[in-house]
């Protein structure tokens, strides 16, 4: 039951960044560049010039694949993962209250900074800082296997240094998810523009690979059963 909310969650999701990814371009008019990619935009076209972003993209979902395979697709074997890659994974009680109270979900938490870094640094590190380092910060107990490969692949692209991953377009990619309708969109620079689309993109991927890797899971499952009940036609 709580794999196929999960599943109607994301579908709803995936409308609403397909909503928000279609203002955005219509408000590409210029040029830019990022870390890993060069966008060339004019009022006729919107061409992107791929450096690495593509190669990149492709390798995260081939490694990915490879990685939650290997771990058997169990959300404590992808936490161990995690760990072991240097990031830190903060367990402490009442995370889903705490973070909301900032604005975020248990999950993967991206860089923070100002008030909302110092409010989630005294939870976890007990430090002050106005800084906080990307983490996975969630409840102790069970963890649903869809929601955490639409984590982990989050962060193994945020690893890879995709763009669209920095503070203002993870707040930014927040803020207008709620109202894709939000008037304010508009006045965005370029920079946050793009960058805001490159955040939408990164959860697009995200989201896209946990529900194709869940249903050619279910289906192997569902072919696996009827081989051992009986047989299957081939």
């Amino acid at each position: 039951m709580e794999k196929l909310i999960r599943k109607i969650l994301y579908y709803f999701l995936t409308i609403q960044e397909k909503t928000l990814t279609y203002r955005l371009n219509k408000s590409l008019k210029h040029t830019y560049g990022n870390k890993t990619s060069k966008t060339v935009l004019s009022p006729t076209e919107h061409m992107t010039l791929t450096l690495e972003t593509e190669k990149n993209k492709e390798l995260v979902k081939k490694n990915v694949e490879d990685i939650v395979k290997n771990c058997q697709n169990n959300p404590h074997k992808l936490l161990d993962y995690i760990i072991a890659a240097g990031t830190k994974v903060y367990k402490i009680n009442n995370a889903d209250k705490i973070l909301a109270a900032i604005g975020e979900d248990e999950g993967l938490i991206c860089e923070l900074k100002g008030l909302k870094a110092l409010y989630l640094n005294l939870f976890t590190t007990t430090k002050f800082s106005l800084k906080f380092k990307p983490a996975f910060v969630m409840r102790e107990g069970n963890i649903e296997p869809l929601y955490m490969l639409h984590q982990f692949y989050k962060w193994y692209s945020l690893k890879m240094d995709l763009p669209g991953f920095d503070f203002k377009a993870q707040e930014n990619f927040k803020k207008y998810l709620k109202n894709v309708n939000d008037n304010t969109l508009s006045r965005l620079s370029m920079e946050d523009t793009l960058a805001l689309t490159e955040a939408v993109a990164r959860d697009q991927e995200a989201t896209a690979f946990a529900l194709s890797f869940a249903q050619k899971t279910e289906g192997a499952q569902k072919a696996h059963k009827k081989m051992t009940e009986g047989g299957a036609d081939i």
